[in-house]
């Protein structure tokens, strides 16, 4: 089984539109670090409190909080533990993470980087989803930022333009 670990951002804006399960049927299993269980639970009212009943989601402590000062301060903390995680053990196959310094951060270190729409597009080609498009919209709608050109090359990609 692939060892994906996944951020915050994209947990929360595939629960915010009700498509968490795309991840379980791309990937089956997912680990999240502590930090980013925090972030997208603490709050009761969180669209993404389902991740706490998923049998699928595994949550992970990294082994050694002194790590995070090798980073830079402008990463968050969960992005900070992904990719603290993703090179302990078991190194990832996959992380998951849309901010642009993160993955920048994240593929200077060796890491495989997708972010929430390149999952969408994965899931498409393996059949898990039909179309993207409705549901780039929908992310649209609660606040998922995607520039029109990355959109437009997405839905070319997908055989949806």
């Amino acid at each position: 089984m692939r060892r994906v670990i996944v951020n915050s951002t994209p947990l929360i804006i595939l629960c915010n539109i009700g498509k968490l399960e795309i991840l379980k049927n791309l990937y089956g299993e997912i680990v999240v670090p502590q930090a980013v269980y925090s972030e997208v639970t603490v709050k009761k009212e969180s669209a993404c409190q389902q991740i706490v009943s998923a049998d699928w989601i595994h949550v992970e402590q990294i082994k050694n909080d002194s790590d995070k000062k090798m980073y830079k301060a402008k990463l968050h903390d969960g992005e900070v533990e992904v990719m603290i995680l993703a090179q302990e053990n078991e190194k990832a196959d996959l992380v998951v993470i849309d901010d642009n310094a993160a993955k920048k951060t994240a593929k200077y270190l060796g890491l495989t980087v997708t972010g929430t729409v390149g999952v969408l597009l994965k899931a498409k080609t393996s059949g898990v989803i039909t179309e993207i498009q409705p549901i780039l919209e929908s992310m649209k709608l609660k606040g998922f930022y995607i520039s029109e050109n990355i959109e437009q090359m997405i839905l070319k990609q997908a055989g949806e333009k």
